[in-house]
């Protein structure tokens, strides 16, 4: 094990609760939680987005009512699914997730969402030599609608091991973590190594035992507050009232090894080719952002 492993394991072991915190520097941000994989949430940062008051249902049933989404196989206009949140239930809840793809829905609102975190020493996913290729099977920016009763319907870590960024943007949301290591207790599907066979909320301890030992942090995210998670965090999301969330995923020094390593296993079997040469670009690539952020950070 490496000294780095055991210190993040040494960290990991005494959380048992998510901080809050507010007027955080971007220097401390990153030595107190992102270097150290540590989640933290954030109650001051989009406080100055044009969404903070904007973002509500009625705004989006009223300028986006008529869009599509298909969920769980059923297709609904934005306009119903808003209808189903305000009276949804835990008997009757609204279908969930409808998350809906920001840059492809409403490309206009991106303004409203500034200024942006940066979680690292760069904004990688924004670099201008990261080819989309190398971003598909994820999206950057999501709108979540969600309501009361509602729950993602899997305990994951997220795909190509980005890292996470929620912000409510009206309403609350509860979020479930499992640290990094344990993920022997989290029996990750064999076709799908992120995402966990067990339903966090029914668990079946026969067939999943382990799962017994597994240890939750439970986190509210109020209303214009926002959550920072780490890659390798497991998670889930529950919702017991209407919910407008907008997720960001981030890329950084921590994170792109295992996000080239990723990238390469995806393709590995049915285009080796192409597999290996996203791999060795990857790492050249990062070898190429380290230096200009080395460059580019004060002493």
């Amino acid at each position: 094990m490496s000294t780095l492993t055991a210190q993040k394991q040494s960290a990991y072991s005494h959380l048992t609760s998510i901080d809050k915190r507010s007027n955080l520097s971007h220097r401390e941000l990153l030595a107190e939680y992102i270097e150290p994989g540590i989640p933290v949430v954030l109650t001051d940062v989009a406080r100055k987005w044009g969404a903070m008051g904007k973002f509500t249902p009625a705004f989006f049933k009223k300028t986006y009512g008529h869009l599509t989404k298909e969920i769980k196989g059923q297709s609904y206009t934005v306009a119903e699914v808003v209808d189903r949140i305000m009276v949804s239930s835990p008997a009757n809840p609204a279908p969930y997730p409808c998350n809906l793809n920001i840059e492809r829905y409403f490309p206009e609102l991106m303004d409203e969402l500034k200024p942006e975190i940066v979680f690292g020493k760069s904004d990688r996913i924004k670099h201008p030599l990261l080819p989309k290729l190398m971003l598909r099977g994820t999206e950057v920016y999501e709108l979540f609608l969600g309501g009361n009763g509602a729950s993602f319907p899997y305990l994951h870590v997220d795909a190509l091991f980005l890292h996470t960024q929620i912000t409510q943007l009206y309403g609350a949301k509860d979020f479930i973590l499992y640290s990094p290591d344990q993920v022997a207790y989290m029996y990750p599907k064999e076709e799908n190594k992120k995402v966990s066979q067990v339903d966090i909320f029914n668990p079946n301890y026969e067939k999943f035992p382990l799962f017994k030992k597994a240890k939750s942090i439970r986190v509210t995210v109020e209303e214009g507050e926002t959550i920072l998670f780490p890659t390798k965090w497991w998670h889930t999301t529950q919702i017991h009232e209407p919910s407008v969330s907008v997720g960001r995923v981030h890329l950084n020094t921590w994170n792109w090894a295992d996000f080239t390593q990723d990238n390469y296993d995806l393709r590995k079997k049915n285009h080796p080719a192409v597999a290996l040469a996203t791999l060795a670009y990857g790492k050249v690539l990062g070898r190429l952002i380290d230096m200009q952020e080395k460059m580019s950070t004060p002493a």
